[in-house]
């Protein structure tokens, strides 16, 4: 099987709000250079005025579904009946979209904390890590260390007396997409073969033995989209050390979807591959991005501390304070859809006004200023972010939503692990991808004319980076997700030949520049003292249709607003 022909000047590193490497000698920027061979991953520091790496690990390599919303639309959304309730509805004919009582809504009623810390005096463990001599040119070995046996399942465990006392919470609604990712599966199990069938997609093979990481590199990842994954997977066997299972999967790093459902009309035979994103049509089973880690070609710094840097500018630049439009930044080529946006851009006095203030990036300027204009946390200056994806699914989204202005999301068909979450009408305002320029204008002018709501709706997507998607929950889907997958299998997990070892020293300790900065800045300091969050149940046939059938409530009411508006004006 021959995976898909990858076109890396369309990756995701030509998404909104964050810039592509330094273009090529000669080139005019719009498009990335070619990079190295797939037998490095190396980050090209040199082009940002960085110190080169030392030679890293990562040079020794050879070579159904979701449906986008969550259950809390049950209780929050009423939106066919019109009527008021402890929740929001959507009016038509009124002068309120969202509407409540003030109970409601993460904005108000926040998640409750992922654990509660000991109340015993009992001493945490320290997550044990040592790069030796800082002067030695030698390649770190991993600790021989005997790793505990990996304990029963997180749904199964028996909890300690004082996690009794204090239980953990039930995870967020999206986690029940995990059963949905591998209902493929559920009733045959996954073989070896079956695993195996993946590698023409994959970028590499991850197996876990006894507690320990082994690795095979197939291709090249765009710039350290693996390396970040691996240094993710890293984090979670630290923190939870002897929970994650025995495993034995494929992963590919790219930004579209590829085991399509109509080529498996039999589910059960598809190959099991984990990427970043999914759709309707497709099985690929979702897994938190890289760049909860770090993204250091572009300088994003990892998700933990980006989150206390932009609640802090959310805060300097109050929501009314900010431009009354609609704002994008990043690189218009890849895709139709960010093409066809810029059409909506302010063209001046002859021109029409959309509320739109689209910036296309100029990449070589951004990187011999050293990304400063690009500096994700200076771009919550505006009441309203939107949100368009790239060649396909795009990073940019989390960032956006943290920022507390409205998200005006273009309709998409991608779908990362945490966006089958969010709720239209809640978390962010539906814009039509078919007429993106009026509805643009008109959820700008709605807003504005009612900024108490719009303010709301920007509170409840930052409520949901903050609440919902804290590196705690980014941890506990990940541990969930291997753990039921592992159980899937039917063959005892084993280390393949041309595999290597990983461990946080043969990362980290070769590591230079922003790489190393991240890798430190994103590692796990303490073994986690408490149980994760509580899986829910899958949902049920009828959840999923009426699921569905809300969310298109939600678009068609606010298309109605908008054919409303034009008959009108």
């Amino acid at each position: 099987m021959k995976g898909p022909a990858i076109s890396h000047d369309e990756e995701e590193e030509t998404a909104a709000l964050v810039a592509p490497p330094p273009p090529c000698p000669h080139d005019d920027g719009a498009l990335p250079c070619k990079h190295e061979s797939a037998g490095s991953m190396a980050v090209d520091q040199t082009k940002q005025g960085q110190s080169s790496m030392a030679k890293s690990w990562w040079t020794k390599l050879v070579p159904t579904r979701g449906v986008g919303l969550v259950m809390s639309v049950l209780v929050i959304l009423a939106l066919l009946a019109g009527t008021t309730s402890s929740g929001w509805t959507i009016q038509l004919g009124s002068s309120s979209f969202l509407e409540g009582n003030g109970a409601a809504g993460r904005g108000r009623n926040r998640r409750p904390p992922h654990h509660a810390l000991s109340s015993s005096g009992e001493l945490r463990v320290t997550i044990p890590f040592n790069c030796g001599n800082e002067t030695s040119t030698a390649f770190p070995n991993c600790p021989r260390v005997a790793a505990p046996s990996p304990s029963p399942s997180p749904t199964t465990a028996p909890p300690s007396s004082e996690q009794r006392s204090s239980p953990s919470p039930t995870c967020p609604d999206y986690f029940r997409y995990i059963h949905s990712d591998l209902s493929p599966w559920r009733d045959a199990g996954i073989t070896r073969e079956a695993v195996e069938r993946a590698r023409g997609w994959a970028t590499f093979r991850l197996v876990v033995v006894s507690g320990r990481a082994y690795v095979e590199k197939y291709r090249r990842a765009y710039q350290t989209r693996d390396v970040f994954t691996l240094w993710g997977i890293l984090q979670l066997l630290a923190r939870y050390p002897g929970r994650v299972p025995d495993l034995d999967l494929m992963f590919f790093c790219g930004d579209i979807p590829v085991v399509r459902s109509r080529a498996y009309p039999d589910q059960s035979k598809a190959p099991p591959l984990f990427m970043y994103c999914t759709e309707d049509t497709a099985l690929d089973i979702v897994f938190p991005d890289w760049t909860f880690w770090g993204w250091p070609e572009v300088n994003i710094r990892p998700w933990a501390p980006f989150l206390e840097e932009v609640a802090r500018e959310s805060r300097r630049v109050p929501w009314m304070d900010r431009e009354p439009y609609a704002f994008w930044k990043g690189n218009p080529n890849p895709g139709s859809l960010r093409k066809d946006l810029m059409r909506c851009n302010a063209t001046g006095s002859g021109g029409k006004e959309w509320n739109a203030r689209l910036f296309s990036q100029d990449w070589g300027y951004a990187d011999r200023n050293g990304f400063k204009d690009s500096n994700l946390v200076k771009q919550c200056t505006y009441r309203y972010k939107i949100y368009v994806q790239g060649r396909g699914w795009s990073v940019s989204q989390k960032y956006i939503l943290a920022c507390g202005s409205p998200m005006l999301r273009i309709d998409t068909p991608f779908k990362d692990f945490f966006s089958r979450g969010l709720v239209a009408g809640r978390h962010y305002w539906p814009i039509d991808a078919a007429r993106k320029c009026p509805s643009i204008k008109f959820a700008v002018d709605w807003g504005n004319a009612h900024p108490a709501q719009a303010q709301r709706m920007g509170e409840e997507g930052s409520s949901f980076t903050r609440d919902d998607l804290s590196m705690d929950y980014v941890y506990d889907y990940m541990l969930h997700l291997l753990t039921q997958y592992a159980g899937l299998l039917r063959y005892k997990p084993t280390v393949p030949d041309r595999a290597i070892e990983l461990c946080l020293e043969s990362m980290a300790c070769p590591a230079g520049g922003h790489a190393h900065e991240f890798m430190m800045e994103s590692m796990e300091k303490y073994a986690a003292g408490y149980e994760p969050c509580i899986l829910p149940q899958p949902f049920t046939a009828d959840e999923i249709t009426e699921l569905v059938q809300r969310d298109e409530d939600v678009r068609n009411k606010v298309n109605k607003m908008e054919e409303k508006e034009e008959r009108e004006s």
